[in-house]
């Protein structure tokens, strides 16, 4: 399998879940996800976040808030609910995942009225991922959003359903990038390295863990530890912006990248609270320039999606 920098849509129409993990680690430490929110009204009025962060060179789509048995992508051409995430994917050529989420009940009623209003279509069950990878959808990751109560705990029992249901059809990513309101949770707290082997033991492919700079405690030293331990575990890391910071400067968003990258980092993730709905365009393409040079950014806005 060729690096993801080097692939094509069409490489990937037909990709194994062994042939994309390989894909993905033979970029050393230069693949880009954005994270983006279809419900919420596009940047660009009639062309949807996800096309949009595509446009900025992003690898992966990584879509919050999406609920797979209501799914919404404001300002998708209109398409059989199925054929949501597969639309997406025609539109942009680019690898689609999702949020899926482990929450605590209780916790998450205190997001009743508000942007992150947990919905049954977005809980981390194995019939809501058994549906996503129905959809097309090539990545699950078990995370929270603010507010929503999931503990480290309930994504390791998540991971062991979802990996029993789907876990030859679907990459599975797991961990936080905040402490999504469990108290005890944050800071290093956030991730242990207790934590990073009940993941991959439960059956995660891909640890996720806060980017070094974006909460209080997650170092680059830290980082490093961790990223350490999941490579001596075969696994691949994925470092995240989840603390609003991708709507800080230009300079603010080269400093994380670089110490991801120097953390060990495989993936790096930007998150989709820039604005509501996605990082600042100008970040992204910080981001990727910063990881990877003008040359494959350019190249990655510049190929088109019929090749």
């Amino acid at each position: 399998m060729k690096r993801l920098l080097d692939c094509t849509p069409s490489d990937l129409q037909n990709c194994t879940k062994p042939e994309l993990l390989s894909a993905l680690a033979a970029c050393e430490g230069r693949v880009l996800a954005c994270e983006t929110i279809g419900i919420t009204p596009p940047l660009l009025v009639d062309v949807t976040n996800a096309e949009y962060a595509a446009s900025l060179s992003a690898d992966i789509l990584l879509l919050n808030m999406f609920d797979v048995q209501h799914p919404v992508i404001n300002a998708l051409p209109k398409v059989a609910a199925e054929d949501t995430v597969r639309e997406i994917k025609r539109l942009t050529g680019r690898v689609v995942g999702i949020n899926l989420e482990p929450v605590d009940p209780q916790a998450a009623k205190s997001n009743d009225g508000t942007l992150w209003k947990m919905s049954t279509g977005r809980l981390a069950t194995a019939e809501n991922a058994v549906r996503a990878a129905e959809m097309g959808v090539d990545m699950v990751v078990l995370t929270g959003n603010p507010g929503n109560g999931v503990s480290n705990s309930a994504i390791v029992e998540s991971l062991r359903s979802i990996r029993a249901a789907v876990g030859d059809r679907l990459i599975l990513a797991a961990g936080k990038m905040h402490a999504s309101g469990v108290a005890g949770e944050g800071g290093e707290n956030i991730l242990t390295p207790d934590d990073v082997r009940d993941f991959i033991q439960a059956g995660a492919d891909i640890i996720l863990l806060p980017a070094p700079g974006t909460v209080p405690g997650i170092t680059q030293e830290y980082a490093h530890r961790l990223i350490r331990s999941i490579h001596a575990a075969g696994k691949l890391a994925l470092t995240a912006i989840g603390t609003s910071q991708e709507g800080a400067d230009t300079a603010t968003i080269r400093q994380i990248a670089l110490m991801c990258k120097m953390a060990g980092a495989d993936i790096h993730h930007i998150g989709d609270t820039g604005v509501p709905g996605m990082a600042l365009p100008q970040n992204i393409l910080a981001y990727s320039i910063a990881i990877r040079g003008e040359r494959h950014t350019y190249h990655k806005m510049a190929q088109s999606v019929n090749r």
